[in-house]
Formats: structure tokens, C-alpha cells, sequence
């Protein structure tokens, strides 16, 4: 016969506090002592004590469990989604942050206007506390859905009206100049760029940010050719670039996908890089460092900001924040081979 596992009465008598006590530490209630919540946890620790799941359910009226949705539009939207490093990183940095607070993430796909209609409904049956939203569209209608439904909801980026949902987005203008100044500072004058769709506020931000630092160093004639993310759109946006300016020393790709696209039609065409065309890329993913050369690029902290949009759910399930919050993370140059 299997032996019961330990019970809140085990974990009182280990921590010295009444069953009680124990309760609300483990279902998250917050008028307890500090001192005496880490006593507690120290007791679970030492019993091995694991709190049953649905009981405590019943209790906190919480399921532990959030919602991580990527919302965009198009049949191959789910396809190009998991074939870029960015999306990883979200996944990881929310995961890391939910695991060591004992809640579970479920991952949603919206991809349609019927699909976005599913998941209100789903998360409307209680299924999740929350919904963190990684969203490709600036005018995305899933966070107001979800907030009129009063579904808890943070969103990666700023959204088109900012006031109206907690979010975590980076100062992408600020990261454009610092590529801009970087590409001066090495002496080119030639300057293009390859913006991402500009249907996107972060995409629209770093061009601006971008052509506003060139401007003030006297550059105001440059060059843009729009690719969607991918390697093949930013080889396709070089290939332009190269023709129609041929001149061209110096490139500043929206990402770091389309920036490794860049570098590979240069060496096609014989082009040394930095030597001849300097390249600078954004967000310093895995690609920034397999890329050949390895890219100078703008880093987005991603893995930090998805955890930073996790707490900030979490805060807004246990009712700390009653307004819209936003978290801005600034931006940082890293510099490799490339530029």
C-alpha cells in the first residue's frame, strides 16, 4: 500500500504556523507576513508537499494557466511565424518566467477573423487566467476582443492606441539611430535601408528613427526597399537596392533575417563585407551570429521582455494593476563583423 504524500497539516507542524496559514500562502492569498510566506515555502520545500491542483482552483477561482497567442493573417501565417528565431525567443522568455511561478502556458493561433472569434470564445469558458498576445499587425483587433470580453491581456509592441492595453515594447527609433550613427561613424554616405512592412508601428519607428538620424548628419536622400521579415525578401530587397543604386556603401536591415538575406546577394555579387557594403541588422538573434559575417545589429532583449509581459499578466490577474501599464526596454548595439 503507497504511502500518503504530505499534507498542509504536514506542512504546518514543519513550519510551526496553523493549517491555515499554509492555505492561504499556497493559494496565492497576500495577507501574510513576508517573513512568514518564505517560512512556509521552505516547509513545502522541505515536506515535498505539492498542492492539488483542482482544490486550489476551487479556491483562487484561477486555473494557472495563460494563453499565449500569435495573432496575424494569411494561410502560411502560422509556417513563417515558427520559422522565425523572434517567435522562439518570445516562447522561451514567457515559459521561463511561468514555470517559476508555477503556471502553465498554452499556445493559440489566430490567423483569421474567425480564428480570433475562437479564441475569445475558448478563453471566455475560463480555460485561462490571461492571454499574452504576440501580434504581426499594428491594427490587430484581438487585445480590445479580449479586454471587452474582461479577459486579462498584455500584448508584445505598442498597440495602435496605446492607452487602451498593458504592453512591452523597445525603443526601436532609438535603436535605428544608434544603426545610423554606427554606419556614419565608419564612414559610409551611401546609405540604404530595407524597412519591414510598414503596416507594423515598430517597423514604422525604426525607419523613422533611421531616416531622422541620417537627416541631421546631412544624408536625406535614402533609399528604401520594403521586405517582410525573411531572408529571401531582404536578398530580393538587396538585389533592388543594388541596381537601381550601385554606389550603395552602407545598409540597415529591420531585422536580422532580412539583413542575413542582404549579405548573402552581396558575396553573389562579389561584394566585400564591410569592406564594400557595411550591413547592420535588428533584434540580435541566433541568425545575427551564424550569418556570414557574423551582423552588427541592434539588440532586442526579447527574452527579457517576454518574461517583463508575463509578470506584468500576472499582475493584472491578481489585481495590481487596474490601468493599462506599459514597459519600455531600450535598445543596444552590438557590433560584430559586419559593420
Amino acid at each position: 500500500m503507497s504511502r500518503k504524500g504530505p499534507t498542509l497539516e504536514d506542512v504546518a507542524r514543519q513550519a510551526g504556523v496553523s493549517r491555515a496559514t499554509v492555505s492561504r500562502v499556497v493559494n496565492g492569498i497576500r495577507n501574510v507576513d513576508p517573513d512568514i510566506q518564505e517560512l512556509v515555502r521552505h516547509a513545502i520545500e522541505q515536506t515535498g508537499y505539492r498542492p492539488n491542483r483542482a482544490a486550489r482552483s476551487l479556491v483562487t477561482q484561477r486555473t494557472e494557466t495563460v494563453a499565449l497567442i500569435i495573432s496575424g493573417a494569411g494561410d502560411a501565417f502560422a509556417s513563417r511565424v515558427f520559422a522565425d528565431p523572434f517567435f522562439g525567443r518570445v516562447v522561451s522568455g514567457v515559459v521561463g518566467y511561468l514555470r517559476s511561478h508555477a503556471m502553465h502556458p498554452v499556445l493559440l493561433v489566430a490567423e483569421s477573423d474567425a480564428a480570433r472569434e475562437q479564441v475569445v470564445d475558448y478563453l471566455s469558458q475560463g480555460t485561462a487566467d490571461g492571454a499574452l498576445v504576440v501580434s504581426i499587425q499594428a491594427a490587430d483587433p484581438l487585445p480590445e476582443m479580449l479586454t471587452a470580453a474582461r479577459i486579462p491581456v498584455v500584448l508584445f509592441a505598442r498597440p495602435e492606441h496605446p492607452h487602451t492595453v498593458s504592453h512591452v515594447d523597445l525603443s526601436h527609433a532609438e535603436g535605428a539611430r544608434l544603426a545610423a550613427e554606427h554606419l556614419l561613424a565608419r564612414g559610409c554616405r551611401r546609405i540604404a535601408t530595407i524597412s519591414a512592412p510598414q503596416s507594423i508601428s515598430a517597423a514604422r519607428d525604426r525607419l523613422d528613427g533611421f531616416r531622422v538620424a541620417l537627416a541631421s548628419a546631412g544624408v536625406v536622400d535614402v533609399p528604401v526597399v520594403e521586405g517582410n521579415f525573411t531572408v529571401a525578401s531582404g536578398a530580393a530587397a538587396m538585389a533592388e537596392l543594388l541596381s537601381d543604386h550601385p554606389d550603395v556603401d552602407g545598409v540597415f536591415a529591420a531585422n536580422d533575417l532580412m539583413a542575413q538575406g542582404a549579405c548573402q546577394f552581396l558575396r553573389e555579387r562579389g561584394k566585400r563585407i564591410p569592406q564594400d557594403v557595411a550591413v547592420i541588422g535588428f533584434d540580435d538573434s541566433s541568425v545575427a551570429v551564424t550569418c556570414r559575417p557574423p551582423l552588427t545589429t541592434v539588440r532586442q532583449p526579447v527574452e527579457k521582455m517576454a518574461g517583463a509581459m508575463a509578470r506584468l499578466l500576472s499582475e493584472h490577474i491578481q489585481g495590481m494593476h487596474t490601468e493599462p501599464v506599459s514597459v519600455l526596454f531600450d535598445a543596444e548595439l552590438v557590433v560584430r563583423e559586419s559593420a
